[in-house]
């Protein structure tokens, strides 16, 4: 998978290969946001920070893919909206059950992506279910 890096996404990408999802943090008026940017969106300050997430949060949408748009992909998938605990959203995958409803608790698992980074996936909270691909 070929992901591209710039100067605003790298502290991201580069903790993932630690098993670590960040979120940014506006130094100005402290909002958090995902996915990274220069500005804040809040107040538009460029002061921004890393901290990071724990890792949780709920299905806020989600749909189910049958048609993949190349070889590469495995049908069905699940393409989802998650807001994490923290607040943000973040859009990802979700893996490991068959049924998935909005406000399912949800727990961050990774997956990786071919040369040592990873990609944030989600699995049901209750599955005890562990995906490191």
């Amino acid at each position: 998978m070929n992901v591209p890096v710039d100067e605003i996404t790298e502290p991201w990408w580069a903790a993932t290969r630690g098993r670590r999802l960040l979120l940014q943090r506006c130094l100005e008026c402290e909002q958090l946001q995902h996915y990274p940017r220069a500005l804040c969106t809040g107040c538009g300050s460029t002061a921004l920070d890393w901290t990071a997430a724990c890792g949780r949060g709920v299905v806020d949408s989600f749909t189910v893919v049958h048609r993949a748009p190349g070889p590469e992909f495995e049908v069905p998938y699940v393409v989802a909206r998650v807001r994490l605990t923290e607040g943000p959203i973040l859009l990802t995958n979700l893996v490991g059950a068959e049924q998935w409803r909005c406000d399912d608790p949800v727990r961050l698992c990774w997956r990786e992506i071919g040369d040592g980074r990873l990609l944030p996936v989600f699995e049901k909270e209750n599955d005890g279910l562990r995906i490191d691909r």
